[in-house]
Formats: C-alpha cells, structure tokens, sequence
C-alpha cells in the first residue's frame, strides 16, 4: 500500500516544509508554500526488466564506449551547440520564450531523421502537430506523435515503440501519478524530470525536454532541474526580428561558447551558415555612428555591425540605453572616454544597438562600440572598409583579444580593407589585402580616425 505524505512546497525555490509559513525561511519569498500530497509507493520500475535496472561496478578503463556514437542531426547548427551530435543517454532541456520557436526546431529535426522518433506533446493535439509538419514541408515515415501527459503512460509506450530519439513538450504540462498536485507544480516537474532521467541513463535513450521560462529569463521550476540534465539550451531572438540564436548555458559534452544561428521563416527555421553577410547593412552611401566588429562566438568568427546615437539630453538627466550589449560596459566605456580622451559626455543622451536582435559578449567590440559612440557625436561617418578587434582598459590602452587570425581572415574575406587591433596583437598570418593597424592607445586611434577626417 502506498504510503501518503503532505508537504508544503515553495513554488519559487523549491523548498519542502513540514508545515505552512507565510514566509520560505529559504528564499525569503511570501506566500509561495502550497500543500502537496505526496504517494511513495513500494518501487517503480518505468516498465524496465530486472535485468536493465542492475547496476554493475566497472573499471573506468574497461568501459566500452564506441559502440555509442553520437547521434548526428540533420541540423548542422544544432550538431555545433551540442558538441557535433547527441549522446546517448543524455537529457537535454531546452527554454525560451514563448513563440521564439522551441517547438517548431525540435518538429523539424524530429522529420528530417531517418531514426526513429517519438514526439511527445501535453500542449497540442496530433492534428495541430500534423498542421505544422504541413507547413514545414517534410515528409517523414519515423516521426511518431504522442498527445498524452502522464508520465507512466508514456513510459509505457516508450518500451512498446523503442525510439531512438524522445522530445518531450513540455516538462511543465506533465505530471506523474506519484504526486497528486497540479502539473507545473515544483514537485511534479522535478519527479517528472527524474523519471525521465532514470530512464535514459538505463536504457541509453537521449531525450529533448522543452521548458517554459520565467519573467525574469530562468527555467520555470525549480533550479535543481538545471543541474540534473546534461545540456541546458537557450532559444533566445526578438520577436519583431526573424534572426534566432541558439545558446548553451551548460554542456557536459561540449563547449558552452558555441551558437547557432536561425532565421525564422513561414516554412520554419532555416539554419543561417555566413551570418556576418547577413548582419551587416550595405550602405551605399556611408553613415555616421555605424561601426563594424569582428567577434568571436565559440570558434566563429563573425562580423558585427554596431550603431550608436548621441544626442544632447532633452529632459535634463542623460539617458543611456543598449541593446544587445552590456549597460555597465557601456557606461565603463563612456567613462575612459571621458577620463582618458577628454570627451564630455555625460550631459549626452547615448543609444546603442547590435544589429540582428542578437546579444554579443565578446570584449573586442570595445574599439567598435567607442568609435560608434564618436562618430555619432561628431556626425563623421567612417571610412568605408574599416573594421575593428580590441579590448579597451580602464587605463585607456588598447588590449589584445584571443584568435585573432581568424577575425583577420572574416573580414578580409567579406571585404574589408582596414582591421584596427592592439599593438599587443599576436598575429602570425599576413594578409593580402587586408591593412592590419594597431595602435597601444585609444588616444591614438580617435586621432587618426577624427582629426584627420575634421
């Protein structure tokens, strides 16, 4: 006989109390602790043999682990965020919001396999499903569809169909007969999640979790959901803008520095193979507060253009807004301006934006962001061609960035004549018909790219 426990559970941190508080002595958050009833039974075997369910001590060096390859998509972007595939037995969870397109990449990816796939959906009926493969134009004989929530219903008809490949959307709408409380709940989707675990690490199945995201950004549910899968993916991108970037916070297999880049159309997602092409604006005619980047995502090299608006402040305090870059980097930039070049500023309203809706990270936009910022300033446009790749200090001087050699090539492949680097740049390659300038000081390159136009 099952044995029946009450709980009371906060929904914000996850933390159990025998009794209701109206404050979580954990997370210090207020009325956030909601009764569960919890049923323990005796054993749950997810409809596993004995035999599949005994663990057996083996020496790290006698473990056999070439019969397991990677399972390779038919998604080169995603095959990179990964680490270049799947591997068995991992459980993967992917988050996002709301329409970014979670569910449309993972239906895609399920109708180009030739493995066997099982899709699961607590969110939309099959003949939804159905639509939406319609739209994305693929036909495939491999793609089973499963509309069902429970989580022992599914286990079930994971054992009858052996799958290579489980997607399941989402964890949030499942719930498990082990604790009666409503789906999305902070018990459910954590036993949920550790069902599903158990299984794939028994059977070697790999599984795609889909998870709803918070206001502030996190995965709904509790945190420790995060640190029980293997990857943890993010689908982030601006509604208003078609471009989609696809990130990996964590990655036991991989490098979490990897992205991939999507562009979202009417017949789904299409992978964006040269995005530098892409986000950047050909301009017949040069305009002011528009500078270029050579960044490095992962082991990509990528051309980003960056604009910048400086205008006198209307209302009396400057305003200053980004997007797609630090706010305290930008005002630590606007600072050695103003310290180290004797720019003044701050009485100035500064807007800053990467084109694309995407966010970028990468330290050597610095120099590009700085002569953005002054070319709007002095309403002087650029000269066309040129490009930047350097860190800025606090002390004004410039500082090198790592691989630089494949930023020099990016941009000399796009077309670039000048790239403005550090002095302390180590480049080993000479390139034909790109110009490569560097300077130690920020000083040094507003004069030549200012005062000699002015």
């Amino acid at each position: 006989m099952a044995v029946v426990k009450s709980t009371y559970c906060c929904q914000n941190c996850g933390a159990q109390h025998s009794k209701w508080l109206g404050q979580c002595s954990s997370c210090k958050e207020w009325n956030t602790l909601v009764e569960e009833i919890i049923k323990k039974p005796g054993k749950s075997t997810f409809g596993l043999s004995h035999q599949q369910l005994k663990s057996n001590v083996q020496l790290i060096s006698e473990i056999d682990y070439q019969n397991d390859p990677r399972l390779e998509l038919k998604d080169n972007e995603l095959n990179r965020v990964l680490g270049g595939g799947v591997v068995p037995g991992s459980l993967i969870l992917i988050g996002g919001e709301p329409g970014i397109g979670k569910s449309t990449l993972l239906l895609q990816i399920s109708l180009m396999l030739t493995n066997k796939v099982l899709y699961v959906s607590g969110e939309e009926s099959q003949q939804q499903i159905r639509r939406r493969a319609n739209r994305i134009n693929s036909k495939s004989q491999n793609c089973f569809i499963l509309n069902e929530t429970n989580v022992e219903t599914i286990l079930n008809q994971i054992n009858s169909l052996n799958p290579e490949l489980l997607i399941i959307d989402s964890i949030q709408t499942l719930q498990t007969d082990i604790i009666d409380s409503s789906p999305g709940s902070v018990s459910q989707i954590k036993e949920s999640a550790s069902q599903f675990l158990k299984y794939s690490k028994k059977t070697n199945l790999p599984i795609f979790l889909v998870g709803h995201i918070t206001k502030d950004g996190g995965i709904a549910g509790p945190k420790i959901l995060e640190h029980m899968v293997d990857v943890v993916l993010h689908f982030e991108g601006d509604r208003n803008n078609i471009y989609r970037i696809l990130r990996a916070k964590k990655n036991r297999f991989g490098s979490t520095a990897e992205i991939g880049i999507y562009e979202m159309l009417n017949s789904g997602l299409r992978e964006v193979t040269n995005p530098s092409e892409l986000l950047i604006s050909n301009n017949k005619s040069p305009l002011s507060g528009n500078a270029i980047a050579s960044t490095i995502e992962g082991i990509r090299p990528i051309m980003i253009e960056v604009q910048a608006l400086v205008s006198s402040a209307v209302y009396g305090t400057p305003q200053r807004s980004t997007t797609g870059f630090n706010s305290k980097r930008l005002n630590m930039l606007l600072a050695v301006l103003e310290k180290r070049a004797g720019f003044k500023l701050g009485a100035k309203d500064v807007f800053l934006n990467i084109t694309g809706g995407i966010k970028i990270e990468d330290p050597a936009m610095d120099l590009a962001v700085v002569a953005a910022i002054l070319s709007s300033n002095f309403n002087l446009p650029l000269k066309k061609g040129i490009c930047f790749a350097s860190e800025i200090g606090l002390s004004g001087e410039l500082r090198s960035v790592p691989k630089i050699d494949q930023r020099i090539n990016e941009a000399e492949k796009l077309g670039f004549k000048f790239l403005i680097v550090s002095s302390n740049a180590k480049i080993s390659i000479s390139p034909k018909k790109l110009k490569v300038i560097s300077f130690p000081r920020i000083e040094d390159v507003i004069k030549i790219l200012f005062k000699e136009q002015g």
